[in-house]
């Protein structure tokens, strides 16, 4: 890979609780950001890349990266549109529809989301009658919104920010941040502002992939520079309970290979559910709190590296096509880790026009529209983007039935 080196951020302290913060358990090595996608005019520029590894902090439980990376060149101009996946809108929807119901949400209610990217989710409480306020920090996406009606401030989350998110909006009855939570380097701060943002008995829903799942089964392609944090319910109570906060429940979800919903609230009004309590001793039982699962878990990684790049590499050479499906960015810590690139996999298609036409940042391979799997038929497809790997199948299901197969890499790499 033609990369230049930066020296990110070291990270020595847990940025929750500030003890020191261990060895990392899982050393990635070094590799580009994975939504810094390139031109194909840039293809032969040299590209930046920094340190990516995990540790865990055994004094409050977050498992957290070891560099940091400036927000700014993270989210300036991101490429990641949510309404792009049929199965996204899908769960946005249902969620707007559990919100609105459990919560009483009317036209005197307001709902915020924090990271709201394309109003993707707000949408639908809006159609409702509910109103919203989208808070999108990538101001290319944040337009996208706007246009579509939907209110949205092109402004990171912050304290120093609450001042003019309250004087637009004023304080929440629900505050919103799905896939938020593990982009946030000073997360104290922002829970003390979303504090600040709710009502006096207002709930902060968050939802993030579970740390449990990823744990489970091997999802160590969800890591990468964008996201700081991987929590579990048990790291997610004690950073609330530090900003005035309370969790009252949470609730698994099947998106994104296995996520958590999180209720949050700022009173006193919900006590505890049986199923958030259930669900802490199922932590502790299964060794969330114990550094000895994490080093299992780098084990495990290791030993999937070696078996996807085997088989890769020997189906390559036994003359097979590959292509992948999904430029996503858990896709692009996967095949950067293994040590692949585009003398393997030939192209890469993608339902996104944001992203068609550029390459993949590390392995430079190209980004094509989905209809070029039917036109090109490779032997193989691996599935990137493998937390909607049905959704694709079903999509891809003429390909598929015209003798291509797919390769799902995650836990362990298997043909379909």
């Amino acid at each position: 890979m033609n990369a230049r080196y930066f020296m990110s951020e070291t990270i020595g302290k847990c940025l929750g609780c500030a003890s020191d913060l261990p060895d990392a358990f899982l050393d990635l090595g070094e590799m580009p950001l994975a939504n810094s996608y390139i031109k194909a005019c840039d293809a032969g520029r040299e590209e930046i890349s920094y340190k990516l590894a995990v540790a865990y902090c055994p004094v409050c439980y977050l498992v957290q990266i070891t560099h940091r990376v400036a927000p700014e060149d993270l989210f300036g101009n991101y490429l990641y549109f949510s309404s792009f996946s049929d199965a996204f809108l899908k769960h946005a929807q249902e969620m707007a529809g559990t919100l609105i119901k459990r919560f009483a949400l009317d036209s005197n209610s307001l709902v915020m989301e924090i990271g709201s990217n394309d109003g993707y989710l707000l949408e639908f409480f809006q159609r409702s009658g509910v109103p919203v306020l989208g808070i999108e920090p990538a101001k290319n996406i944040a337009k996208v919104a706007s246009d579509k009606g939907i209110r949205t401030l092109d402004v990171f989350f912050s304290a120093g920010q609450v001042k003019e998110i309250l004087s637009v909006g004023g304080q929440a009855d629900v505050i919103i941040g799905n896939n938020v939570l593990a982009h946030i380097p000073l997360i104290n701060e922002f829970m003390l502002a979303v504090a600040r943002c709710l009502k006096p008995n207002g709930s902060a829903v968050f939802e993030f992939p579970y740390l449990k799942d990823l744990l489970e089964n091997t999802e160590f392609d969800t890591i990468y520079h964008e996201h700081v944090f991987y929590y579990s319910l048990s790291s997610i109570r004690v950073l609330s309970q530090r900003a005035g906060l309370e969790v009252y429940d949470a609730d698994r979800q099947g998106v994104h290979g296995g996520s958590l919903r999180v209720f949050i609230q700022k009173g006193k009004r919900y006590k505890l559910t049986s199923g958030a309590r259930s669900m802490l001793t199922d932590e502790e039982k299964f060794g969330i709190t114990d550094q000895r699962v994490y080093k299992n878990f780098a084990s495990r990684v290791k030993e999937l590296k070696q078996e996807l790049f085997e088989l890769l590499e020997g189906l390559k050479k036994s003359g097979k096509t590959i292509a992948g499906y999904g430029a996503a960015a858990k896709g692009n810590t996967l095949l950067n880790y293994i040590g692949t690139n585009n003398k393997t996999i030939d192209f890469v298609v993608d339902r996104s026009t944001y992203k068609q036409g550029l390459l993949m940042p590390g392995t430079k391979i190209p980004i094509l529209n989905q209809n070029e799997l039917l036109k090109r038929k490779p032997d193989y497809t691996i599935i990137l983007a493998w937390n909607f790997a049905q959704e694709i199948m079903e999509q891809q299901s003429q390909y598929h039935v015209g003798g291509g197969k797919f390769i799902i890499p995650v836990p362990r790499p298997r043909v379909i």
